[in-house]
């Protein structure tokens, strides 16, 4: 089976064969998760570093109300809290999205690994960066984008997320994301997304079926969202 994190990594730096066995190794005691189940809650002690290896998770936080503010979404290969041990406790809570497989990487263990193969140590602090990237992106989503750029941005960003480790094929992928879920993270209502998806779906840019999204005209969907892909540095993936 792929490590999607090897091939996550792979492409941020040149990785040797004893830098694969290394994070095979870190990773090789995955625990599964249900769709739903907290892998951390906010307020817990930080714990070791998650890696997804399948299934896709997300943070989020619980305001007052009982409403819920998703602030990313995790697929395979992504990996989240290098340094989550520097904190007293948790700001936000961690929870499957989907069925998981996820592997926990103590600090230490990461540490060790990346003082003893530097080519993983910068394939991490790249991937960081890149991820401080798309938050900054969420928050110009939040406070700028209308709600149709909105949903086509987002979509526009996890489509090329799940390219760059293999999880897409002829403008299809798959997105097991409920449109409850993709509110969340929106910050809209179900019903108001599910308008925004009709929109989408009639102007001919994508089609969101069970589970899936087709991409009917990249053109037009990179239009309407305002897509520029610069904040997830792929130009670095290249280099690397």
């Amino acid at each position: 089976m792929v490590n999607r994190f090897v091939k996550k990594l792979s492409g941020l730096a040149e990785l040797s064969v004893g830098d694969v066995a290394a994070i095979e190794l870190a990773t090789g005691r995955p625990r599964r998760y249900a769709a739903r189940q907290d892998l951390i809650r906010e307020g817990d002690e930080p714990g070791p570093m998650f890696v997804v290896l399948e299934g896709w998770i997300c943070r989020y936080k619980i305001l007052p109300s009982g409403t819920r503010q998703i602030m990313a979404f995790l697929m395979p290969g992504d990996a989240c809290d290098l340094h989550i041990k520097l904190l007293a406790e948790m700001d936000h809570g961690i929870q499957a999205v989907t069925p998981a497989s996820v592997a926990t990487v103590t600090r230490a263990e990461m540490q060790t690994m990346m003082d003893e193969h530097p080519n993983i140590a910068r394939a991490m602090y790249t991937a960081q960066l890149v991820d401080e990237g798309i938050m900054r992106a969420w928050i110009v989503s939040m406070g700028r984008r209308s709600s149709i750029e909105r949903v086509a941005h987002l979509v526009c960003e996890l489509y090329l997320r799940a390219r760059n480790i293999g999880l897409t094929h002829d403008g299809d992928f798959a997105l097991p994301l409920s449109q409850l879920v993709l509110a969340d993270a929106l910050g809209m209502t179900a019903v108001h997304i599910n308008r925004v998806l009709k929109e989408l779906r009639l102007t001919g840019a994508m089609a969101l079926g069970r589970g899936s999204v087709t991409i009917m005209d990249t053109g037009k969907l990179v239009q309407i969202a305002g897509f520029d892909e610069n904040y997830l540095h792929r130009r670095l993936r290249q280099a690397g």
